[in-house]
């Protein structure tokens, strides 16, 4: 009688826990005491903004728990918070998310923890236990409802992963003593702990990014109560409203949008960048507003052991001669963090493989050396006879050599330090060494008729590489299309570079007539070669004095070139930010009216009208007589005539970028115009809009000339210092109104370019601008 009541008891007990333990359905925004969340049941904020559940990344099979936006419609899920990074599951509907003794616990397919909050809670009432809700700033709160406090118990805010949110803080707890740390995924698809890192040094009051969290390699500067020293793009965010607290208890970092409705983000990238991203619903895709450090080569060790990163091309990475990717898998997804390996190993011992030196030349030299003693032949005999020596560098009687990995190599073969790297000798390019002393009399004997027959056969080479070249060359409409062999020639296998752009790098040539040609080498062209063609070729027609000639293209499968004439005196910006040549102020108001001009013919007299979106003094080119040229336009958006507005993905310039491009509405030739205005202010000081000035206080330049506009001061006070006030009181004074009224805020109240021409040569008069918003947010 007992044994049955015993079966009885457990039968309740069995029943009673399937009674309580209820799965989640879909569509609730919490998981109470008695619930689990498995399978492909989600919890959904209030405002279905964000949703909590099972995913999986990328084609693995493995699958974790973590927040994404509900609204934004990207394939995959955006992801912007991950529970068991280093645990993932292999069986989500066997799995559980659920409450235990007042924590959120993961369970996974054997029911064991490899998930917890981890936190130490009251004892829970049996009327209002513990529970999670996901709220719809993404934050992932748990509430222990046996207690008096409001506070969380534990959010997931406090943890974040890769992302951080708006309205969530990001410092360092001085009474744990522990920071808040932003990591960087292992891979686009695997959110496992990631090399890069970006968190708050507390003492400094700085954040840095770290390369395996050690290695620091970029820094934000101190906050000095509007920004961040080092960070003056923060001057032009026009997203989020910054702010730093600190106090005995913490130290912070937190955000809020100016605008609700706009979708923004800012993550430690695989890329080793901190980027801000926006979501822009009308082209379906996250845009990047900036980024930190500025180029990807600046990143720490980015191309891991022995690979080597260049800027002027995809990918960014490459390995040295005699090695390969350490992972061809890897490698083929943008992961570079592996490294490459030598493609023949040198075996240390009697049997070592014959090695040899490469010579690289780079633009720093690898971390991590020590110093040998004797002269550069005794510095490369010694690294060649050591097994642990990778390379050598010998300069000015001192000799480095490398034992461990060589990281952080960019090679520079103008100006940098040659190192000497150990490879199999077999794996270098070596010509054959042919013994001179045995066919020496033989080489004497037909030296002369060799000399002879090369030198004739030379010249009918010549005549022949012309001809064929200009035939290989042809006509379509008024450009050139060239064939890729031939710019390849005229660019010295594209060895001097001019500069680089938004679509690619420029490089100078000389064709076979003596002319001098720039080419661009576009990068990451999405177009089909007809589409190109046909784009390019539109663009072709364009004659204006105050647009760069495109002479010729070449679209020849993956290689896409434009061809232009070169201009003599260099970009803009070489002249006001770099020192090239102080430009006297006569020469700058006509470069402002010629890039008004050249504007004004593309917005208003060609068949279609073209957007430039990306207006900046590096794309405005000077000729030999300084007429201003406005190139990078082979690529703007053209729109025809019946429309007024363009949906286009974000291109620009961080700095240059008018607000309407990240509302997520089409933008208009007003783009341009914000863009200009932009560009007169630096005319006017020679200097960046927003950086750091010689008291280490970030200074913005649009806002201190609306306020000298205001108050009537001294206006030649904000000219360029190296012009020695030598200006006209009238012209300065015009063109800081026209800058002030490109830069408003709603596009209906900037002027057209052709307004602005008429204004600049005198035939209209200007009006007192309103000061733009983001002049009075961020004037210090």
């Amino acid at each position: 009688m007992c044994f049955f009541k015993e079966k009885s008891i457990v039968r309740f007990v069995v029943l009673l826990y399937f009674t309580l333990s209820i799965t989640i359905s879909s569509g609730a925004n919490t998981i109470s005491a008695n619930q689990s969340l498995s399978g492909d049941h989600t919890i959904i904020s209030e405002g279905e903004q964000f949703e909590l559940g099972f995913f999986k990344a990328g084609n693995s099979s493995k699958y974790y728990i973590g927040i994404w936006y509900k609204k934004v419609s990207s394939n995959p899920p955006t992801i912007v918070w991950v529970a068991n990074r280093e645990t993932p599951i292999s069986d989500r509907f066997r799995s559980e998310l659920k409450i235990i003794d007042g924590n959120l616990v993961l369970l996974n397919e054997s029911k064991s923890k490899i998930w917890s909050t981890n936190v130490t809670t009251t004892t829970t009432t049996t009327l209002k236990p513990a529970t999670v809700v996901i709220l719809d700033d993404g934050n992932l709160v748990l509430r222990d409802y046996g207690s008096n406090s409001v506070e969380p118990i534990w959010q997931s805010f406090d943890h974040p992963t890769h992302t951080w949110l708006p309205g969530a803080k990001f410092g360092y707890d001085n009474r744990t003593k522990k920071n808040q740390v932003l990591t960087s995924w292992r891979s686009k698809d695997d959110p496992g702990v990631g090399l890069f890192s970006f968190e708050l040094q507390p003492s400094s009051n700085e954040y840095v990014i770290k390369w395996n969290g050690s290695h620091q390699y970029w820094i934000t500067g101190a906050w000095n109560g509007k920004t961040f020293d080092l960070l003056p793009e923060m001057r032009l965010n026009y997203i989020y409203n910054f702010s730093y607290h600190t106090n005995e208890n913490e130290s912070y970092f937190t955000s809020s949008l100016y605008n609700p409705s706009i979708i923004s983000r800012n993550i430690m990238d695989v890329s080793g960048q901190v980027q801000q991203l926006t979501w822009l619903e009308a082209t379906k895709e996250w845009n990047l507003f900036w980024s930190q450090p500025r180029t990807q080569c600046e990143v720490y060790a980015l191309c891991g052991a022995f690979g080597s990163c260049s800027q002027s091309g995809l990918p960014f990475c490459s390995c040295l001669t005699g090695f390969k990717p350490r992972s061809e898998t890897d490698w083929n997804q943008s992961d570079f963090s592996g490294g490459c390996v030598r493609k023949t190993d040198l075996q240390c011992g009697r049997n070592m493989e014959k090695a040899d030196f490469l010579k690289v030349t780079v633009k720093s030299l690898p971390p991590n050396k020590s110093m040998a003693v004797g002269s550069a032949g005794e510095c490369s005999t010694t690294c060649l006879n050591s097994c642990s020596c990778n390379a050598y560098f010998f300069v000015d009687n001192e000799c480095s050599v490398w034992d461990g990995d060589l990281l952080n190599l960019s090679e520079d073969n103008d100006s940098g330090k040659t190192i000497f790297v150990k490879v199999a000798s077999k794996d270098l390019p070596h010509h054959k060494k042919t013994n001179w002393v045995t066919v020496g009399a033989v080489v004497g004997f037909v030296g002369g008729v060799v000399f002879l027959s090369g030198l004739i056969v030379l010249l009918i080479y010549n005549k022949k590489r012309i001809s064929l070249s200009v035939r290989k060359t042809r006509m379509e409409g008024s450009l050139v299309s060239f064939v890729y062999k031939d710019l390849q020639i005229a660019t010295k296998n594209f060895s001097d570079k001019l500069g680089g752009g938004g679509f690619g790098s420029v490089f100078k040539g000389v064709l076979h007539d003596s002319s001098i040609i720039a080419v661009k080498k576009l990068e990451s062209i999405s177009q089909g070669e007809k589409q190109f063609r046909s784009e390019v070729s539109t663009i072709g027609t364009i004659q204006h004095v105050n647009l760069v000639r495109l002479r010729g293209f070449c679209a020849q499968g993956n290689n896409k070139l434009l061809v232009y004439d070169y201009m003599a005196n260099g970009s803009l910006d070489t002249h006001l930010f770099h020192g090239k040549q102080v430009l006297n102020w006569e020469t700058r108001y006509q470069i402002a009216l010629g890039i008004a001009r050249g504007l004004v013919y593309l917005h208003e007299k060609c068949r279609d009208c073209i957007i430039h979106c990306d207006i900046k003094p590096e794309n405005i080119l000077l000729d030999s007589e300084f007429c201003p040229k406005v190139a990078d336009f082979g690529l703007a958006k053209l729109v025809g005539r019946d429309f007024s507005r363009v949906l286009t993905s974000t291109r620009g310039t961080i700095g240059y970028l008018a607000p309407e491009w990240l509302s997520g509405v089409a933008v208009t030739a007003k783009a341009d115009v914000y863009s200009y205005g932009m560009v007169l202010f630096e005319l006017l000081h020679g200097k960046r809009n927003a950086e750091a000035s010689e008291d280490s206080r970030s200074k913005y330049f649009p806002g201190l000339v609306a306020n000298v506009l205001m108050d009537g001061t001294d206006i030649l006070s904000v000219l360029d210092s190296r012009l020695n006030r030598e200006a006209c009181v009238e012209q300065v004074t015009k063109i800081c109104k026209v800058a002030c009224w490109c830069i408003q805020d709603e596009e209906e109240r900037r002027p057209t370019m052709s307004l602005v021409e008429r204004i600049l040569e005198g035939v209209l008069d200007v009006d007192m601008p309103p000061i733009p918003q983001i002049c009075q947010y961020n004037y210090l």
